[in-house]
C-alpha cells in the first residue's frame, strides 16, 4: 500500500458544473485558486488567492472565514473542500488517501488500517461473482483468507498459491481468496473451493441467484 499526497496525483479532476447555472458561492468555490490541506486534527486549512488561510471543520460544519463566522453562509471554503473530497485529491475526515493495490486507483482507508487496502470495485466479499483472467471462468467467492498468495499452501499439490504454474506473475503478496466454480455450485451439493491470488480474480458487476 502507497499513501499518496495530491503533489503525485495523477486522477483526473472532476469537472465543473455550468458556471452560469451555480450560486454566487458556488462558482467561487469551483473556479477560484485555492489550496486544502488536511490538518492532524481532521480541519482542513484553505488558502485563497489572496493569501489568507482559513480553517475549515466539516465536523462542526464551520469555517474561520467571516463569509461563515459573521453570516452564518455555507462559505466558498466549506464548498471547496467537499469538492476536493468529492474529486479524491483530499481524505476525508479520519482516513488517508492510498493506492488501491489491485488496480491502482486511489481510494481511502483508514488511519489504523493494514495492508493490503482495496478500493470499493475491487474489494470482494463472499457471494461476489469473479471473472478468473486465465480461464474466463466465473466464480463465487466464498472466503477472503488472511494469508498472502505464497504463505498459503495447495493441498492437493503441496505448493503455495504463488507457486503454482498459472499463477506466475501475480503478486506473491496478494491475499488468497477461495472462490467456487458457478457450474459446480448447480451441479454439486458441496462444491469444490480453489484458491486463487487476488489479482487474477477480475470483478464483475453480476449478482448470485441462489
Amino acid at each position: 500500500m502507497t499513501l499518496i499526497t495530491p503533489s503525485d496525483d495523477t486522477e483526473p479532476t472532476a469537472l465543473a458544473p455550468d458556471p452560469e447555472r451555480l450560486d454566487a458561492r458556488s462558482r467561487r468555490a469551483w473556479t477560484e485558486r485555492m489550496l486544502v490541506d488536511r490538518r492532524e486534527d481532521d480541519s482542513y486549512a484553505v488558502t485563497t488567492e489572496s493569501g489568507h488561510t482559513y480553517r475549515v471543520d466539516l465536523a462542526e460544519h464551520s469555517c474561520s472565514c467571516p463569509d461563515h463566522r459573521i453570516r452564518g453562509e455555507q462559505c466558498k471554503h466549506l464548498r471547496r473542500v467537499a469538492i476536493e473530497i468529492t474529486a479524491r485529491r483530499v481524505a476525508p475526515p479520519g482516513r488517508e488517501r492510498a493506492r488501491c493495490d489491485v488496480c491502482g486507483g486511489v481510494t481511502f482507508v483508514p488511519r489504523d488500517a493494514v495492508p493490503p487496502h482495496r478500493c470499493r470495485r475491487c474489494r470482494l466479499v463472499p457471494g461476489d461473482v469473479v471473472v478468473d483472467r486465465e480461464t474466463g471462468k466465473r466464480l463465487v467467492v466464498a472466503r477472503v483468507l488472511d494469508e498472502r498468495a505464497d504463505e498459503h499452501v495447495i493441498q492437493a499439490t503441496g505448493e503455495t498459491v504463488a507457486e503454482y504454474e498459472r499463477n506466475d506473475g501475480y503478486p506473491a503478496a496478494d491475499r488468497v481468496v477461495e472462490a467456487t466454480y458457478l457450474t459446480d455450485r448447480h451441479r454439486r451439493r458441496r462444491p469444490r473451493r480453489y484458491a486463487f491470488p487476488r489479482s487474477r480474480l477480475d470483478r464483475t458487476d453480476e449478482q448470485l441467484v441462489e
